[in-house]
Formats: C-alpha cells, sequence, structure tokens
C-alpha cells in the first residue's frame, strides 16, 4: 500500500495552473521546523545522567518525539485566473491522536490574518517530510470546505548536498480511478520563485550574515562569488543548449517547434528594450540619487568628524587657559 501510494504521488499534475511561490513560505516552513526540533530534544546533560535501561527508553523516546516532528500550517495567497501565487503562511495545531488540525484555531488565524490581508485566500496547506503519506490525504480532504483544491506544500527538512533543486514540493489532489475505483490521490506540480523587492532585500541580507563559526570578510566574499560564478555557469550552460537544439533544428535534425520558437522570439525582443529612452532616464535619476545619498553621507562623516576635533582642541585649549590666560579656540 506504501508503494502504490508512492507511485500515485510521481504522478504530474494535469490541471495546468501555474504557481509561484515566494521566498516568505519558504522561510517559514523552515523556521516553523527548526523551532519544533529544537524544543523537542533533550538536554544534552540529561543523558549523562542516567543508565543503561532509562539510556535505551531516553533513545526510544526521541526517536517517537523525531517521528512526530512534523509541522503543520497554512499556505494563503491569491489567485488570478489560472496562476496561483503563495505569499504567505501560518502555523497551525496538530492532534496526533485524531491525525486533525484544530478547526477553530483555524478560523481564528484566518479571520486575523483577514484583517490585516484582506485580497490573500487561504490556498491549502504545508508540511515537512521526505514525501506524502497516506495520513496526509485525511488533512488534506478536511480543508476543502475552506478551498475546494487545497494545495500541499511539502518541505523535506534532510539535507541533501548533492540536491541542486530547492526542497520543495506541491501537490494537487486529482481523481484517478485505480483498480475500478475512483480514488483521490496527490500529484505532482511544478513552480516557479517569485520575488517582490522587500524579499529581495531580506533574503540577501540573510545571505551575507556572518557565519556563526567566526567566518572572516574573505571567507564571505569567495562564498559571494563562488554563488555568482555558479549562477553564471548555470546561465551558460542552458543557454549553450538552447543554441545547440536552435541549430539542429535549423539543419533538420529535429522537426521544427513553432511553439519553442515564438519563446525563444518573445525572449530576445525583451532584450533592446533595456534600451530605451525611458529605460536610460529612470536609470540616470535612479544613479544620481544614489550619488547625492553617497555624498551626503560623506558630509555628515566629515562634519561628524570635525565637531569631533573642534571639541578636543576646545578642551585642550580650556587646560591652557587656566594655566596661562588664554582663550578658548572657539
Amino acid at each position: 500500500m506504501a508503494e502504490a501510494s508512492q507511485t500515485q504521488t510521481m504522478a504530474t499534475s494535469s490541471s495546468g495552473l501555474t504557481f509561484k511561490l515566494h521566498p516568505l513560505v519558504i522561510v517559514n516552513i523552515s523556521d516553523h521546523h527548526t523551532r519544533v526540533k529544537s524544543q523537542s530534544q533533550p538536554p544534552p546533560h540529561t543523558c549523562h545522567q542516567q543508565d543503561n535501561s532509562s539510556s535505551s527508553s531516553s533513545s526510544t523516546n526521541t526517536v517517537a518525539a523525531n517521528g512526530s516532528n512534523r509541522v503543520f500550517g497554512c499556505v494563503i495567497g491569491v489567485q488570478r485566473g489560472r496562476t496561483v501565487e503563495i505569499f504567505n503562511s501560518f502555523e497551525l495545531l496538530y492532534d496526533p491522536v485524531t491525525n486533525s488540525l484544530d478547526r477553530g484555531f483555524l478560523e481564528k488565524k484566518q479571520e486575523l490574518y483577514k484583517k490585516v490581508f484582506p485580497n490573500f485566500y487561504v490556498l491549502g496547506w504545508y508540511s515537512t517530510g521526505a514525501d506524502a503519506e497516506e495520513s496526509d490525504m485525511q488533512i488534506h480532504k478536511a480543508l476543502m470546505d475552506i478551498n475546494e483544491s487545497p494545495v500541499y506544500v511539502l518541505l523535506n527538512p534532510l539535507i541533501n548536498h548533492s540536491q541542486k533543486d530547492l526542497p520543495v514540493t506541491i501537490y494537487e489532489s486529482e481523481m484517478h480511478v485505480i483498480d475500478g475505483i475512483p480514488q483521490l490521490i496527490f500529484v505532482r506540480s511544478s513552480y516557479t520563485i517569485e520575488t517582490v523587492e522587500a524579499e529581495r532585500i531580506s533574503v540577501d541580507h540573510v545571505a551575507h550574515l556572518k557565519p556563526s563559526d567566526g567566518g572572516s570578510a574573505a571567507t564571505q566574499l569567495a562564498a559571494h562569488l563562488t554563488g555568482i560564478h555558479s549562477a553564471i555557469k548555470m546561465l551558460n550552460s542552458r543557454i549553450r543548449v538552447l543554441h545547440h537544439y536552435l541549430n539542429a533544428m535549423q539543419n533538420g535534425e529535429i522537426p521544427v517547434e513553432n511553439s519553442l520558437l515564438r519563446q525563444v522570439s518573445s525572449l530576445l525582443r525583451r532584450l533592446p528594450a533595456i534600451e530605451s529612452q525611458k529605460f536610460q532616464d529612470d536609470f540616470l535619476m535612479e544613479y544620481n540619487d544614489t550619488l547625492l545619498i553617497s555624498y551626503l553621507a560623506m558630509f555628515t562623516d566629515c562634519s561628524s568628524t570635525m565637531n569631533d576635533l573642534v571639541d578636543k582642541i576646545n578642551v585642550a585649549y580650556e587646560r591652557v587657559s587656566r594655566r596661562g590666560g588664554r582663550t578658548a579656540f572657539i
């Protein structure tokens, strides 16, 4: 049964919806999981005070606690036509006995968020784990009275250094006929990361935080340049693939796909747009404003330094005036 469920969740969605996921949602889920995991772990010193029997019972409890370290919450956002944009999320209370969410707490949180974000609606829910479980469908069905087609955002907290993609999967639910019986199963959906200006600033600030191990500025700069190099290398490889594909299409090695050619043409048309007069005017205005702010900051720094120097000179002349009768410099 578990193997069948795993096979079913590998199916791809056919709804045609476009999902846009904001980084704030990923940060919220990761922070939720980190807090719950740290709070469930016992203090280290308690383990050394137990004998062998208590140590075995403690390890059993730890395994049980780790098994229940999954976190749950709701994702909110907007849906415009066939585009679903997930902006934010909030935590929910989970009852492991009944395998259900606290509905009263959910409605209260939904009402509070509705006052602050009146245009946001509950789009679905989130959890953590390596893959969708069979018990998740019960929670999924319980939310269908709020959203008739909720989405399920799953974050894998396990660290995999060889994985290049984000450990986030978005599931939809579809009715499939399996062995002659209609069943509601999870299907994977593709998504893109969408950011706004405030999120880009926040993510950039988090990325440039000083490491906890006391890494130097040179180490941070090397890591930053390595990330930029990897991004440029990936972009170059994708452009090469596209170039080889178009050459093969031009030479008749592969059939011509007009839809792909239209997408490439649309992409190329965007490049000259940055050379327009409006772009130049806006760019020069932003550049001049940035230079003006830099000059003002420099003048303020110079004025502050000059004031400190004048204060020191006044203190020195004041001491001399007490001895020789001289007046203050300023």
